[in-house]
């Protein structure tokens, strides 16, 4: 194990809950799978990139045949993945190749899931796999009941009448603004009618 695997495995141990918080299979696992390459781009730790790397090669001239090194760096693009088992979007850094490898598994969730630990090369990718194969047993683990179609039946008939109650609690409420709204108004004019009135009392008769 190198010691860019060692150090990983230590990260993904802290974020995703210590050691006495996780099976002990899941994380034998993670320690047997984890990357033993020791050169990942520094950005490629942020992010999915589904094994593109920076490439490296020449750039020859036309007229002389000249050569001079460069770089072809991955395209990285920056999405909002929804995840299922989270209920709620996940901002990351991913490769285009990554994208077309999300949406042909049908989504992140699964991705992460079949996704080996040794193809995963990012540290946030193996933190992400770990959280969702975590939350994945914890629900595997937990007693499920259902209801008989007539318990649900009731059960939808009880939403339903919250619901009709809220909207019309709703409706009442806006009558009752819209009631205080007409009644300022027409205090605002019978002053006004008021006022015009005293002025009319005040001043004196026109004499031609």
């Amino acid at each position: 194990m190198s010691f860019r695997a060692r150090e990983m495995y230590k990260k993904v141990v802290r974020r995703v809950g210590g050691d006495g918080k996780l099976p002990t299979d899941l994380m034998d696992s993670a320690k047997n799978m984890l990357p033993n390459n020791k050169v990942v781009m520094g950005r490629a730790k942020r992010g999915i990139f589904a094994g593109r790397h920076i490439q490296f090669g020449n750039k020859v001239s036309e007229d002389g045949g000249n050569k001079s090194r460069r770089s072809w760096k991955p395209n990285v693009q920056e999405k909002r993945l929804f995840s299922y088992i989270h209920d709620r979007h996940i901002r990351v850094k991913v490769t285009t190749h990554a994208l077309r490898c999300i949406d042909k598994a049908g989504g992140i969730d699964e991705y992460l899931l079949k996704t080996p630990y040794n193809k995963m090369d990012t540290e946030m990718g193996i933190v992400w796999k770990a959280k969702i194969e975590k939350m994945y047993s914890e629900l595997g683990g937990m007693e499920v009941g259902f209801f008989p179609p007539e318990e649900e039946t009731k059960i939808e008939q009880g939403f339903e009448e919250a619901h009709a109650a809220n909207r019309v609690s709703r409706r009442e409420a806006r009558r009752a603004l819209a009631k205080q709204k007409q009644l300022k108004a027409g205090n605002g004019n019978d002053d006004q009618t008021t006022e015009v009135a005293d002025v009319k009392e005040d001043t004196p008769p026109v004499t031609v």
